[in-house]
């Protein structure tokens, strides 16, 4: 008995739940809808790993006449190989949407068809390229990133795991910036500078903050954990944990709520605020 378990030992320590998920949803997806066969098999079912797959899908998505999509998937694979971390990092990400979104039902839609994900996925390999010194090549990933989602993340910007950001429309998020984990946002969000000094210039967002749709959050300042900012605002000055913001210019109108504004997704202020 010990001899069988330990020769299964290796096996068990290659289990992944997310990927098996997935692949059990991509065929039953395609038994509701034969003509996705064709998208479903090549990207998902055709490979042996999440971390494959996404860089299939990112290689198909950003190829173009200057870059063919067999030199952006070797470049794909090379860097999941080289930083398992950014596969975790994805898988953080699938089940942050799937929890956080309501119009995520399955794990198969942010690999498919949600352009955040996909977006966050290329940025992450984009800011590996930029750690390794291969800044031409991750500047490359973000142009076609922005021309192709609409999502503009510098490489050297740095995003933390359970990241959503939902719809992805006109995100931007500059080269200083600091995201951390379970942090979601929606479209039209800002992390950028003040003018054109150069350096630390952009925010520091912290743990599970939640940033609603077109707020701007302008400068090298601290958004402090669990921090909600509405939708719209314009957040110019540090903000300590656990606190609502909101306004042009942004102040705090109250606690933020939850525990973790981030996972609730609950916008609403109080009219007492």
């Amino acid at each position: 008995m010990e001899n069988i378990m330990a020769d299964l030992k290796p096996k068990l320590a290659t289990v992944d739940p997310v990927w098996a998920r997935i692949c059990d949803e991509a065929h039953e997806a395609i038994r509701a809808e034969p003509l996705l066969g064709g998208l479903i098999h090549t990207g998902l079912l055709h490979h042996p790993s999440l971390e494959r797959a996404l860089s299939y899908r990112m290689s198909e998505k950003l190829a173009s006449s200057e870059m063919s999509e067999q030199i952006l998937r070797e470049i794909a694979d090379e860097a999941y190989l080289a930083d398992p971390e950014l596969g975790g990092a994805a898988r953080a990400d699938i089940m942050a949407i799937y929890d956080r979104d309501p119009a995520c039902h399955r794990f198969i839609q942010p690999v498919l068809f949600f352009k955040g994900f996909q977006a966050v996925q290329a940025y992450r390999v984009g800011h590996w390229l930029w750690t390794q010194g291969r800044r031409d090549m991750a500047y490359f990933i973000q142009m076609r990133v922005s021309e192709v989602f609409g999502v503009d993340i510098h490489p050297n910007a740095r995003i933390g795991k359970g990241i959503m950001i939902d719809h992805a429309h006109s995100i931007v998020i500059g080269e200083t910036a600091v995201v951390g984990d379970n942090v979601s946002m929606l479209h039209s969000v800002t992390l950028g500078g003040t003018g054109k000094e150069d350096g630390d210039r952009h925010p520091k967002i912290g743990d599970g903050v939640l940033i609603g749709a077109g707020a701007k959050v302008l400068g090298n300042i601290q958004i402090g954990h669990c921090t909600r900012i509405a939708a719209g605002s314009v957040v110019l000055h540090d903000v300590p944990p656990c606190k609502t913001v909101a306004g042009v210019p942004a102040r705090v109108v109250g606690e933020a709520g939850c525990a973790q504004p981030s996972v609730s997704m609950n916008q609403v202020i109080p009219d007492e605020a």
